[in-house]
Formats: structure tokens, sequence, C-alpha cells
């Protein structure tokens, strides 16, 4: 009987569930093996990098460097528990809303078919730079503080380098296809609350619950590298105790 080997395969996170939840389509199937697609996605010329992040020589650091503020799970929780407090503000949605109903020339409470997507889109727009801004400040932070550890460390902080420019392109297309999807979920919405001719708005806060989901799932795919570096940088193993 020939060996089986096990093989990490990507699957569908909460967030790609969530996205095809919403625009209806099936996500149940696996998207292949890691090293697959990663064959895949990487370009020779970044393939070269990582290979040379990984074989290579490791850099020293800077004589004099001075080290920054350390980021800490404690640090890390904070961040997150900032951008979450700030993704459920009730009284920026509330002034989306708003804006969305004026900007439909509407009052609230009337034509509810009518409303627009806009603001909304910018509401989540402005959140998905708020969190991609303090997500890449903290990773930076981190690596800097992966490369002081130990030699080893300094490679993953390395490696994590060339993987995040590699694969940010990729990213960045994939989430500011988000808005869209979200647009369409809207548009169904507001036509089913046309034809039930209803006028009391719970569609939009069914809505705007729907879009709190989707931009906590995100923040939960943002932290993920963040809390892999962390967790190496944690381990005795591999930090230096010179």
């Amino acid at each position: 009987m020939a060996p089986s080997h096990s093989r990490a395969a990507v699957r569908g996170s909460t967030f790609v569930r969530l996205l095809a939840r919403l625009g209806e389509v099936d996500a149940g199937q696996p998207g292949g093996f890691l090293p697959d697609r990663l064959s895949q996605w990487l370009s020779w010329t970044q393939s070269l990098a990582l290979s040379s992040a990984l074989d290579g020589a490791v850099a020293p650091l800077p004589e004099g460097a001075e080290p920054g503020e350390a980021v800490t799970e404690a640090s890390l929780a904070a961040a997150r528990a900032a951008l979450v407090e700030t993704l459920m503000d009730e009284p920026s949605w509330a002034r989306a809303r708003a804006r969305a109903v004026s900007r439909a020339g509407a009052v609230e409470g009337e034509l509810d078919s009518r409303i627009e997507y806009s603001a909304f889109r910018e509401r989540y727009l402005m959140m998905q730079r708020s969190i991609q801004g303090t997500t890449g400040k903290l990773r930076g932070e981190l690596r800097d503080q992966l490369a002081a550890a130990s030699p080893e460390l300094a490679r993953l902080a390395e490696v994590d380098a060339v993987m995040e420019g590699a694969l940010s392109p990729r990213e960045q297309r994939l989430l500011g296809g988000v808005p869209a999807v979200l647009e369409a979920r809207f548009e169904k919405a507001r036509k089913a609350a046309a034809e039930a001719q209803g006028t009391s708005g719970v569609w939009i806060d069914l809505f705007v619950r729907e879009m709190q989901d989707v931009l906590l799932a995100e923040l939960d795919v943002r932290f993920q590298p963040l809390e892999g570096l962390l967790a190496a940088l944690q381990s005795p193993s591999l930090v230096s105790h010179a």
C-alpha cells in the first residue's frame, strides 16, 4: 500500500465563506494545495527572492539601530479592539445611512427603495484603509523585532517581507472586489423591500450588520500574519538568550 502524504490545502476561511453566502456562490470546494497555488501566484523573480530569503545569508541589523516600541500580545489585542470599536461605531454608521437617504432625495422611512449604496461603500473603503494601515505598521514592527531576536527569526522576517511584497497585489485585488459583492447584496435587498412596499428600513439595518460582519472577518484575515509572527517571537526555542 502506497504511503499517504498529508498536504496542506487552501480552504475557504470564514471571510471567504461569508462572502460566498452573501454573493450566493458555492465556496465548498478546496482551493487546491498550498505549494501548487503559490507556484501559480509567484512570478519567477518573486520565487528567486523567496529562495534567497530561505537559503541566503541573513542581512545584519544596521549598527546603532534603535529598537522601536515592542509589539506584544496585549498591544496587538488593543489595536484590534480599537479597530473593532471604530468598525462597530453606531454614530458613524448612522451618518452613512443619513447620507445614503439624503443622496436619494428621500426622508428616513420613506422611499427606502431609492436609497443609495455609495455612502455605505465609502464607509467600507474607509474602514478597509484603516485596517490596512494599522496592520501594515504592526507587521513591519514585528519583523523588526524578529530581525533582532535571533538568526532564525531574522530569516523568518525576511521570508515574511518577501511573501507580503509578492502576495499583496493579489490580496488588494481580491479585497478591492468586496464592495462590489456587497453592492449586489444591497441591490437585491433594496429590490425586495420595494416589491414588499416596506418603509420600515429594517432591511437597511440588516445590510449594515452584514457589512460589519464582513469587515470583522476581513479584520481577522489581516491579523493572522501578525499573530503568526508574534507566536514565533514568543517561541523560547527560536529566541536568542545571550
